[in-house]
């Protein structure tokens, strides 16, 4: 009786290579399925992120200019872009607004001062493309028209615009 290497018994149980193979392939098939479903879900991840970002934007940048927009009783646009865009209004107190918009560096600024005070600056939106086919401002007859579109890039890029119209109103 044999009893060393590469000697079978017939009772002896084990695995033939072509059942290991097919394992090995079935364990790969499962592996790149389950690779792919993860790498789907962190897509899916970063767009959905990148787009809340957009339409965040978008939503601060369109409330502040309507809202100011809407109180102004003098609307000045500049430029080709429309901006600086100055909005300028006196209450029933006789308190004087001036609000200016600019866009510097993908960011929209607002800068509100009252009554000749020392202005009070803050960021409105970011994430702006500042290239003036995408985000411009006019006003004609009366009616101020404002486009804005937010870009964000990287390896989901996403871009949204918005086009927001307001009348102002008349002055006294």
């Amino acid at each position: 009786m044999l009893h060393g290497l590469g000697v079978l018994k017939k009772n002896q149980w084990g695995f033939t290579l072509i059942e290991v193979i097919v394992a090995i392939a079935l364990t790969g098939i499962v592996g790149v399925g389950v690779t792919m479903a993860i790498s789907q879900v962190f897509n899916v991840n970063a767009l959905s992120n990148n787009r809340v970002t957009v339409v965040k934007q978008l939503e601060n940048a369109i409330y502040w200019i309507n809202h100011d927009a809407q109180m102004a009783q003098i609307v000045q646009t500049n430029g080709d872009s429309g901006f600086p865009l100055n909005l300028s209004w006196v209450e029933w107190d006789n308190t004087t607004h001036q609000v200016s918009y600019t866009l510097e560096d993908s960011e929209l600024h607002r800068s509100h001062s009252v009554s000749g005070g020392e202005p009070i600056q803050n960021v409105v939106a970011t994430h702006i493309n500042s290239d003036e086919d995408m985000t411009n401002c006019q006003f004609v007859d009366g009616v101020l028209t404002f486009k804005v579109t937010a870009s964000v890039s990287g390896f989901r890029s996403i871009n949204e615009t918005h086009v927001a119209q307001v009348i102002p109103r008349p002055a006294p």
